[in-house]
This record gives structure tokens, C-alpha cells and sequence, in this order.
């Protein structure tokens, strides 16, 4: 198929693409570079933030230590990745480590859509011989529950992945009704209790996280991020970046104050800061850089509790207020309260300790190129109200403002070339941010046709800029998988009901606030995911093959 033809997805059962395609091709690049820790020579006991690539005045946070890390797994990855790329393209020789793409999965959010559709698409990559060329995974909500699950596996991408969808779907299929049990809501008040006494600071989030891993496990998971290093420390899986957003905890909304949180198996970083901790410090306190308490590292559930608060979301936008919650007694009855507000209001933010608390910031911090990158609120323009100054950092889901985890891969050491974008929600809303930030990133512009009738797959570039990755962008949508059960292979007449797929909005089963699917839902979304990207191989095969200087045409 000649690049840039456009074909009728409903006749061939294969995705369509713009008809005007223009790809950039590799140009050499240095390595990721990581973070540098110093100490601010302006006093013995000053700390400084400055605003300088990769470069965050904390020394007592050991920070050379993730940086080898991360640059170590970058490393062993490349060459997963090349391994890969010549086994897939036949090459005769190995791609030296310059020429090798990187390529990333961008994931959204919806709640258990999310989850399901990713657990889809990753399935198709698997199908496509694509995983083992991702390096990154990043993800938002619904679709963070999908990689903290795979990630308790060392493994994970060179196992079968139909099996960890079984597992999954098993439990999703099961009654939820004892998660509001009167044993759970004594073992959810036992367990807060326990977290405030260690020195943690509870808010709403954390009995909402309690309550999300009942429904999701059978029993409770007590795993930590960290844990998941070892997925990733011979290079055998991409590294998963999760986000979330910091915000102020009174008065001020999400439009006005909003700052880029990433968490990875090795660090908790700002990104308009550059600032980053070890990952396992994370709610421990620190004051002016140095660490002064530290805190047991929480079980994941309760970072998933932070980043996926807007599941069951009913009032998004209007709601600005938090509440710590300092656990009464249970006989109080105020547990069943808190559990009522979650199930019928908008959750709040977790409340954490600060780990950028008290830090300074030099003069020009307003000039520096990183911090302009990601200056987007009124308050960027005064230091003495930005986040150094407050005691505890107000995490939530990013649903809240942009649903998309894409602003980690944005950070240009990370120099990514490809981004498969699987997107849930809004691609337009998250180019036009990066046109309005400066973000190198390709126009986003659908057609009137396309937004009343959207294809399988879009690729969208750049060729002005070469620093704009390549996107491949997948909605979930249903439509040649109506007609075809995989890609190129018609329905017959008795398989037309397999190919009945809501996926609208108002009235698909799908929604967010659904909280349980039927078997065949579920069966469905997960078909249907996969095909989607099964169907549109040959883009993601051509944007990998531009994006890769060794790679042949």
C-alpha cells in the first residue's frame, strides 16, 4: 500500500490515514541525561530550585543514584528495543544505540473503559511483535490500574497477556457488594488509622483507595512502586510513568493552579521544577531539601487512590475544597459518612507531605527555559505562593484538567520519536496545550467528516519541526470492527452481534461511573481494543521505520 493512501476502513477491514502524511526522519541524539544534584553555593544551609535542565539543588537526596538508574535502564532497553526492530524488519546488522527509536504508549483515563482497552491494546502490540519495542508507558487513571497489575510480574511483556486479562476479568465480573461490607469498612477504618499513627496524612483519597482495591483484588495488594524496579532493571519491560496533578487545596481550582506530577519505579518528580525524590521517600518529610522523617513507603493502592480520583466523578469541576480526614471512632458512624460522600461527590485531593518545602528559588527563575515550558497558571509569576511554600502537596487525577498522561514524554532528554497514543478522551484539547506551552507536538486538526465519523487510526507530524514526535493516534471507536472480526477477515452473518460495540458516550456501557461490566462487555472492549490496533499495523510499522534512522523503508 503506497504511504499516505487513504482507504475505506468499512470495505478492507484496515484503518484509515490522512491522505497528506509527512514523517520526520532520525537525526542522531545524545542519551538521556538524568538528574544532577548539587549544592547551592549561596549558603551553608540554603537549598535552591533552579529551573536548569536536569538539575535540582537536593543533595541529600542521593539523586546520582536514580539518575545512573534511569540511564541504565535507557541503556539496557535500546537494546531490547534494537533486538526487537532487527528480528521485526530483518535487518542484517544491529542498530547502533543512536539510531534507535524511541517509542512510547500514551495512555488516558475513563475508569474500568480505560483499564479494559488497555489491557486490549497492549495485547495487539503483543500480537504485533510491537512491546518490546516500547520504552516508555505512560498512563492517567483508569489505565494505571492495568500497568500497577501487570508490573507485579518481572516479566509481564514476554508472558501471554490473554492470561492476565482472564485474571482481571474474573474479578471484574464478580459482586462488589462486600466492598461496603461492615467487615471491609472496619478493616478500611483499622487501616487509616494505622497510616495517620505512622505519620501519613490521610485525606478522603486514601479510603477511597482502600475501597478501590477491594473491588479490584480479592485480597489486599502490598505491592509499592518501588517494588516494580525489578521489571525494569534489566530493561526486559518499558519503564511506566504514572501522572497526576499537584493543586492548591482551598480556593483555588484546577484552572488556575495546576502543576505535572510523574511517578516511575525510581522517582516522584515536578516537572516544572525539575525537582525529584526516590520514589520510596515519597510522603516522607523533608524540609529545605533534607530529609527529616521518614515514613514506611505506602502500598501502591494508595498511590492509585491519588491517581484515579476521578472515576466515579459526578461533579468535576465545581467542587474546590479538601478535607483531611482524621479518623473518629467507628462507632461514630462517620466512616459510613466519608464512604457516602465518595460514592455521590467529588473525593478531593490526597493530601502528602511536601518534599519540595521550604526550597528557594533563584531570581530568574522566570527566564529559565524549563520553567517557561511548563509555566501555565496565574500563580507561576509568584514565587512566595507556588508549591515550595506549602506544607503538603494536594495530589489528584489529571482528569480534572486534561485527561492525558502525555507531559512526561514531552521532557526533552527523553527525546521521544514515536508515540502511540491511545486515546479515550481528548487528543485535541492535549495539542493545542502543547501549541499554547511550546511544546514541540504535531497540529491536531480533524476534519468535519472525521469528527462525525472517526477511523481506527490517525498519524499525525510535523515536518517543520523535527523534534515533534510522530503520533499515531487510536480513539476507541467502533467502526470496520462492525463488519470484520480481525483485520481483513469478514463477520458472517452469524457473528454480526459480536460486532454491536457502544462506545458512546451517553449511552454506552462504558461510562466512567460504571462500575461492573457483563462477560460480554467486557469480551467486546477487549476485542474490539485489539482489533483497532491490529487493523492499523502498517502506520505504526511505516512511523517507526521514519523515525528510525537504520531502520529501511
Amino acid at each position: 500500500m503506497p504511504s499516505g493512501t487513504k482507504m475505506d476502513s468499512r470495505k478492507y477491514g484496515i484503518a484509515s490515514m490522512p491522505e497528506s502524511l509527512h514523517l520526520k526522519k532520525k537525526t542522531t541524539k545524545s542519551v538521556f541525561n538524568g538528574l544532577i544534584l548539587k549544592h547551592s553555593s549561596l549558603a551553608k544551609n540554603a537549598w535552591k530550585i533552579h529551573c536548569l535542565l536536569d538539575t535540582v539543588y537536593v543533595l541529600s537526596l542521593g539523586r546520582k543514584s536514580d539518575c545512573h538508574n534511569t540511564r541504565d535502564f535507557l541503556h539496557k532497553r535500546k537494546r531490547v528495543v534494537s533486538n526487537a526492530l532487527k528480528k521485526l524488519f530483518h535487518l542484517s546488522e544491529d542498530l547502533c544505540e543512536h539510531e534507535v527509536p524511541v517509542i512510547a504508549v500514551m495512555a488516558t483515563g475513563g475508569g474500568l473503559r480505560a483499564m479494559t482497552a488497555m489491557y486490549g491494546h497492549l495485547l495487539a502490540l503483543q500480537k504485533l511483535n510491537l512491546l518490546n519495542c516500547i520504552s516508555y508507558i505512560t498512563t492517567a487513571s483508569g489505565s494505571t490500574w492495568t500497568m500497577t497489575d501487570l508490573y507485579k510480574n518481572a516479566n509481564w511483556s514476554q508472558n501471554n497477556l490473554e492470561e492476565s486479562i482472564q485474571v482481571i476479568k474474573s474479578q471484574m465480573l464478580k459482586s462488589k457488594m462486600d466492598i461496603i461490607s461492615i467487615q471491609r469498612l472496619k478493616h478500611y477504618h483499622k487501616e487509616i488509622i494505622e497510616r495517620t499513627e505512622k505519620g501519613h496524612s490521610s485525606s478522603f483519597t486514601d479510603l477511597w483507595a482502600l475501597v478501590q482495591e477491594a473491588f479490584l483484588h480479592e485480597k489486599p495488594d502490598n505491592c509499592k512502586l518501588s517494588e516494580q524496579r525489578q521489571a525494569v532493571n534489566q530493561g526486559q519491560n518499558p519503564l511506566p510513568i504514572y501522572t497526576a496533578m499537584n493543586v492548591k487545596d482551598k480556593s483555588i481550582s484546577t484552572t488556575d493552579f495546576r502543576e505535572w506530577v510523574e511517578f516511575s519505579p525510581y522517582e516522584v518528580g515536578f516537572l516544572k521544577y525539575g525537582a525529584s525524590i526516590h520514589v520510596e521517600d515519597f510522603d516522607s518529610e523533608f524540609f529545605m531539601g533534607k530529609l527529616v522523617k521518614r515514613l514506611p513507603e505506602s502500598r501502591i493502592c494508595f498511590l492509585e487512590g491519588e491517581l484515579l480520583i476521578c472515576l466515579i466523578m459526578k461533579r468535576a469541576l465545581d467542587d474546590r475544597y479538601t478535607t483531611v480526614y482524621k479518623p473518629p471512632s467507628f462507632g461514630s458512624g462517620k466512616l459510613c459518612e466519608i464512604f457516602n460522600d465518595i460514592l455521590t461527590d467529588r473525593p478531593l485531593k490526597g493530601k502528602t507531605h511536601n518534599f519540595l518545602q521550604s526550597l528557594d528559588f533563584d531570581k530568574d527563575y522566570l527566564q529559565q527555559k524549563e520553567f517557561i515550558e511548563w509555566r501555565d497558571t496565574m500563580l507561576d509569576t509568584s514565587p512566595n505562593k507556588l508549591t515550595p511554600m506549602d506544607q503538603s502537596l494536594c495530589l489528584m487525577d489529571i482528569g480534572y484538567f486534561i485527561n492525558n498522561s502525555g507531559p512526561p514524554l514531552f521532557k526533552p532528554e527523553r527525546d521521544v520519536d514515536v508515540i502511540i497514543l491511545l486515546d479515550y478522551e481528548m487528543t485535541e484539547r492535549l495539542a493545542k496545550y502543547c501549541e499554547v506551552q511550546g511544546i514541540p507536538f504535531p497540529k491536531v486538526n480533524p476534519s468535519e467528516e472525521d469528527q462525525k465519523n472517526l477511523q481506527e487510526c490517525y498519524v499525525f507530524s510535523d515536518e517543520n519541526n523535527p523534534k515533534a514526535p510522530i503520533v499515531l493516534y487510536f480513539p476507541l471507536v467502533n467502526s470496520s470492527f462492525r463488519e470484520f472480526k480481525a483485520p481483513g477477515v469478514k463477520r458472517t452473518a452469524s457473528e454480526m452481534s459480536g460486532g454491536k460495540v457502544n462506545v458512546n458516550r451517553c449511552s454506552s456501557p462504558y461510562r466512567t461511573i460504571h462500575l461492573t461490566y457483563t462477560e460480554e462487555d467486557f469480551d467486546k472492549l477487549i476485542n474490539l481494543s485489539t482489533y483497532n490496533l491490529l487493523c492499523s499495523k502498517d502506520y505504526v510499522f511505516q512511523a517507526i521505520q521514519h523515525a528510525g534512522a537504520g531502520v529501511p523503508h
